[in-house]
């Protein structure tokens, strides 16, 4: 695999087919995904014996964060409308960030859509951003 340019990259909604055509919704009209950004919360173990001069720590809990989207509003985009859809349910829901093919990778994860907003302006098209907390542990893997 090499470098690429973001171009190409894709939002699905819902679980990969084990086989035959995907026919999930693609997240339209999207000119920015915000990628995970996975953190660590620590302990600190550090004892009144401890020689080191240095605090010492375990690794706690992770957490995927967040996934914000930004694009450009079509009222004839199923991706759109289906995230939209997930914000009103509430409902867990996997997602696919899908990097172009000279990549190779994509990012997998559960989420909660937690924010969908439009915005307008004169002389501008209407856009829409939206947020996905991520629920649970995201996988990043090949193909």
């Amino acid at each position: 695999m090499s470098k690429s340019r973001s171009v190409g990259t894709k939002l699905l909604i819902g679980a990969a087919p084990s086989s035959g055509t995907d026919t999930r919704p693609v997240v339209g009209g999207v000119k920015s995904i915000g990628g995970i950004e996975i953190s660590q919360e620590t302990t600190d173990v550090t004892a009144m014996d401890s020689t080191s001069g240095y605090r010492e720590y375990l690794g706690g809990f992770k957490d995927g964060g967040e996934v914000s989207i930004s694009g450009f509003l079509d009222g004839a985009d199923d991706g759109q409308e289906e995230l939209y859809d997930l914000l009103a349910s509430g409902d867990v829901e996997d997602f696919e960030i899908k990097f172009p093919t000279a990549i190779g990778k994509s990012w997998t994860f559960k989420g909660v859509v937690t924010k969908f907003a439009t915005s307008e302006d004169v002389d501008n098209a209407i856009t829409f951003d939206a947020t996905i907390k991520v629920s649970g542990a995201p996988a990043l893997s090949a193909g």
